[in-house]
């Protein structure tokens, strides 16, 4: 743990430059190749260009036999025009590190550095996942897993840096903690006329206004009410003329389910009323309803192993080590969970003297970057735990 103090300026260095260089999913080529640079002439497996794409996986070897573990960071950003005013705000118009990825990237390549200085003493192998696209569906992670080059996992772990508390604060939760997600786009074509004679029309846009409110009854009314449901509409296309009855309307969906069975439910209720609205209003619907991100599962027995080890870090850079509540957001780390067993937890960087801080994917996002070595560290320690290195 030692060398991982004494290499926190460079983590914040390396965290710097990727936030000044951002680049979004699918399109990270310099932030590969850098990566990539990184690792040169080190002693591990290189694999490049990992998924058809900008994945980067790094093998370490250690000098005994025994079990295979991942742990991965993501390095996309996101499509924001920064309002930092940070020193090292991005470079690139439109593009920023809103989402802690940089973060991500930043400590698992110096942590990576220093496990390699260990390797003789690891009894297996770990890899180091630098993954692409975690933002964009379908996402990166897919891609690295339809390698191959993962199937020898026994266990992977992760974490995500978010600001709902100091530096030094740690949490992790177990079971269903993130939801699984969808998107959908639903086209209504009705008749369009003129505004003094709706009968002789088919008017779309109360065709869309109904489903907009009849599909928020699918969460209070189909769902158990212990089950956790979201279905957002994000887009109603329908600008016309203020005396023009429209025949056409787009809208757009967001949908979250913390569970595959709520997922699966809300999918089939959509379907549902959308086929319903057809014979309702006669008009035609088009769905185009694209299931994206499972649900994350923790695994309560790998969870328990992880709550463990930071409990016993006794480490002064980890001040407090809590379980957390579920989270709201989706994350694409999801399908490592869904293919081995798995633990994501997280890691507070709440930037210092603020109280109500801007969280993930704002414009005005920021992190108290001593986070960073408290991410490499409660990392390190799960790492030590599980290969029982002292």
């Amino acid at each position: 743990m030692q060398m991982l103090e004494e290499r926190q300026e460079e983590m914040i260095a390396i965290r710097r430059y990727l936030h000044e260089n951002p680049e979004l999913s699918f399109q990270e080529e310099n932030t590969s190749k850098y990566i990539e640079d990184f690792y040169k002439g080190k002693d591990v497996k290189l694999d490049t260009k990992v998924g058809g794409g900008y994945g980067l996986i790094v093998t370490i070897n250690g000098g005994k036999p025994g079990k295979t573990i991942g742990l991965r960071a993501d390095f996309d950003a996101l499509p924001i025009e920064e309002q930092t005013g940070l020193p090292f705000q991005s470079k690139n118009p439109g593009v920023m590190h809103a989402c802690a990825h940089d973060g991500h990237t930043a400590y698992l390549m110096v942590l990576a550095d220093c496990l390699l200085a260990l390797k003789d003493e690891i009894p297996g192998v770990i890899k180091i996942i630098h993954q692409p696209a975690e933002e964009v569906p379908p996402g990166g992670a897919i891609g690295m897993i339809e390698s191959g080059l993962l199937d020898d996992l026994d266990n992977i772990f992760g974490i995500h840096l978010l600001p709902l508390g100091p530096a030094g604060v740690v949490g992790y939760n177990s079971g269903y903690v993130f939801p699984g997600r969808a998107y959908f786009k639903l086209t209504i074509q009705g008749r369009g006329g003129h505004g003094s004679s709706p009968h002789l029309a088919n008017d779309a846009i109360v065709a869309g206004a109904h489903f907009v409110i009849a599909i928020q009854t699918v969460i209070s009314r189909r769902l158990n009410p212990f089950d956790m449901g979201v279905v957002t509409i994000g887009s109603f296309d329908g600008k016309g003329t203020f005396n023009v009855i429209k025949d056409r309307v787009e809208l757009e969906g967001d949908v979250r389910g913390m569970s595959e069975e709520t997922r699966s439910k809300i999918e089939e209720e959509v379907h549902r009323m959308a086929k319903g609205m057809e014979q309702e209003f006669g008009v035609q619907i088009e769905l185009d309803y694209k299931p994206d991100y499972p649900p994350l599962y923790n695994d309560p027995e790998v969870t328990k192993m992880v709550a463990s080890y930071l409990h016993n870090a006794n480490d002064p850079r980890i001040k407090e080590v809590r379980e957390f509540p579920k989270m709201a957001p989706s994350e694409d780390f999801a399908h490592y969970a869904k293919k081995f067993p798995a633990n994501f937890f997280y890691i507070c960087c709440t930037p210092e003297g603020v109280t109500n801080p801007y969280f993930n994917h704002h414009p005005k996002f920021d992190m108290d970057e001593h986070a960073l070595l408290v991410a490499a560290k409660a990392v390190g320690h799960v790492v030590c735990g599980y290969y029982q290195l002292s």
